[in-house]
């Protein structure tokens, strides 16, 4: 079926307007989900949003990288450019309009960044709670595993997304092509060392 048209079918399933999302092996945080309705109630522009997350392999009691994203629209917007902007994991939107701007497409790899992407150049406000709300499994080795052809013909797909919706100039646009295709060939453990060096924080 593949994960856009399964994400898609269970959207189909959701009754309510906001869709809170996670994934089977990971683990909230006993806040969460008070957290996020008291962050919907004082931001009702917001129409998506994710959190902070803790990262671990095998036990959450061990968990010690943080995957943090930028908390004030603004500045989604301009890291969105470069990186994903929200943890898919932890996020939660308004299901009208992830249907309004076209639900999940197939993106191999990047379902998410497609859709953030999207929701971002229709212009809606977007967020992030600035606290860790959930534990997420990443397994060993998982960063050092984005790398190879098939990532690259994703950065394409990227590329032109980002071209078709302007939210990047085309110069800019092929200079991060380039900058994350590049980074795709390098050796698995240069790859996790990269991932876990400079796109994480410990704590």
């Amino acid at each position: 079926m593949g994960l856009g048209k399964a994400l898609n079918e269970g959207l189909k399933h959701c009754s309510n307007d906001w869709v809170f999302r996670m994934d089977t092996d990971d683990i909230c945080t006993p806040e969460r989900f008070e957290k996020q309705i008291k962050y919907i109630e004082e931001n009702p522009e917001v129409v998506l949003f994710s959190s902070q997350i803790l990262e671990f392999n095998n036990n959450p009691n061990d968990a010690s990288v943080v995957k943090s994203v930028p908390v004030e629209h603004n500045d989604i917007v301009q890291f969105a450019q470069k990186r994903s902007p929200f943890n898919h994991m932890a996020v939660a939107y308004k299901k009208p309009v992830i249907e309004q701007v076209g639900g999940y497409q197939h993106h191999l790899f990047m379902e998410d960044y497609n859709l953030w992407l999207r929701v971002i150049g229709a212009g809606y406000k977007v967020g992030n709670h600035p606290d860790v709300l959930l534990y997420a499994r990443v397994g060993n080795g998982m960063h050092a595993r984005r790398k190879g052809l098939q990532y690259i013909k994703s950065e394409k797909q990227l590329l032109d997304l980002k071209k078709k919706l302007k939210l990047q100039s085309p110069l800019y646009a092929n200079m991060l092509f380039l900058a994350r295709a590049s980074f795709r060939l390098l050796p698995a453990s240069l790859l996790g060392k990269i991932y876990n060096t400079f796109l994480r924080k410990k704590v």
